[in-house]
């Protein structure tokens, strides 16, 4: 990833649902302008979800998604409907395309209730326009377009990016923790994990939010903390670490520093970190047998000593004593059904956007398990979860 572009997770998702051939590969085409999905007269040609990442004016940086159809048939099929329906988690405004000659039927009603469940902003588009001989009088949120002539899809993405100003996630990292002038001292240690010749996306991100807020940052490994404290003329407003040297940053420091880290600020930034913070207290009541599903919300090539896979089993074995099982997942994956499980780890999730990460807390919630991220485990393990929520002044643990 380039500095100077959007990721993924920081773009509005706009996902394209309805029936097969109703045209909607067609219509996600003429929005991007290019051939970004197949199309062809044959029944059930998007067999899978096809995501974009890319700058659409007057929209900006966006993900576009084109889903399978919603009357796809038999066992493949199925699997294929419920794929498309997984996209909703993810969606941050929904495009159900219509056939204008056939019209609305049972699949598309029943999407549009899930829209109105979820509060998911909509628009309807009449595909096929250019075909009608009469049209009727639509909503605000409906619109008759062609993907062949092009009809109205300039005014498509004009609504389109009147609903994308009011999802886009504005809030701070770290910056509402600051005044004009603080400093902040980042401890990002380089091991077997790290990638080679850049910083991790919440690190970037972080370093960002720090120079909007007119703030200074120094940085420095876990190994040349001390160092780097004895040379600081002024004393950091706040110390921001990777969570896997929390215990070490934390005898390093003075206790009157404030102290967090990245994948905390990121359970606030992107979940629900008062609900994380509730779950801390499962990893002291696990027992023997019990499962744990440890989640990642990317796709990275698993290291030998692997954060997710290694290093957090042995960590919640030797503070909790007990011998859990595991189940890991990452990427998209995520189990519908939860019930299993007596606690979910969750990673700081920079790859998901705010959506995915606040419905896959929800549905724990739904489920009554309890769920944590890496960090807010992290801390609490090491007995210094309590400090590294003091900079917040909102949590009581």
């Amino acid at each position: 990833m380039r500095l100077n572009e959007t990721v993924s997770a920081e773009r509005p998702h706009i996902s394209f649902f309805g029936m097969r051939n109703a045209g909607k590969s067609s219509v996600v085409n003429a929005v991007t302008g290019q051939e970004l999905s197949v199309v062809s007269d044959i029944k059930g040609t998007t067999t899978d979800p096809v995501k974009k990442a890319m700058e659409i004016l007057p929209l900006g940086p966006v993900v576009l998604i084109d889903t399978p159809g919603l009357d796809d048939e038999g066992k493949l099929g199925e699997l294929r409907v419920k794929k498309a329906k997984q996209v909703l988690a993810k969606t941050d405004i929904a495009i159900l395309v219509i056939d204008s000659i056939k019209g609305i039927n049972k699949p598309d009603k029943e999407l549009i209730a899930l829209f109105q469940e979820k509060k998911l902003p909509y628009i309807i588009v009449y595909n096929k326009a250019d075909l009608l001989t009469e049209r009727k009088v639509l909503k605000e949120n409906e619109l008759y377009i062609s993907a062949v002539t092009k009809e109205n899809i300039k005014e498509l993405k004009e609504k389109i990016s009147s609903f994308a100003g009011g999802v886009r996630n504005e809030k701070p990292i770290v910056a509402d923790l600051l005044k004009q002038g603080d400093l902040v001292l980042l401890v990002l240690p380089v091991d077997e994990a790290a990638p080679k010749g850049r910083l991790i996306l919440p690190q970037q991100q972080t370093m960002r939010d720090i120079l909007d807020a007119h703030c200074s940052f120094i940085a420095c490994q876990d190994t040349e903390l001390k160092q780097t404290l004895a040379m600081l003329a002024k004393k950091p407003k706040l110390v921001i670490t990777d969570s896997q040297v929390f215990e070490k940053v934390a005898e390093d420091i003075p206790d009157d520093m404030f102290l967090t880290s990245f994948s905390i600020l990121f359970a606030r930034y992107k979940g629900n970190l008062e609900e994380l913070v509730k779950g801390a207290i499962m990893l002291s009541q696990l027992k023997s047998g019990d499962k744990i599903l440890i989640s990642e919300g990317c796709t990275h090539h698993r290291q030998c000593n692997d954060i997710g896979t290694v290093k957090m089993p042995a960590w919640i074995q030797k503070f909790s004593g007990v011998n859990p099982e595991y189940d890991f997942t990452s990427g998209g994956e995520f189990p519908e059904n939860l019930s299993e499980y007596k606690l979910i780890v969750h990673c700081g999730g920079c790859m998901l956007n705010e959506k995915e990460m606040r419905h896959r807390i929800e549905q724990a919630v739904v489920a009554g398990v309890p769920m944590v991220n890496y960090g807010v485990a992290i801390a609490q393990m090491n007995g210094i979860l309590k400090r590294s929520l003091e900079v917040f002044h909102i949590l009581k643990i």
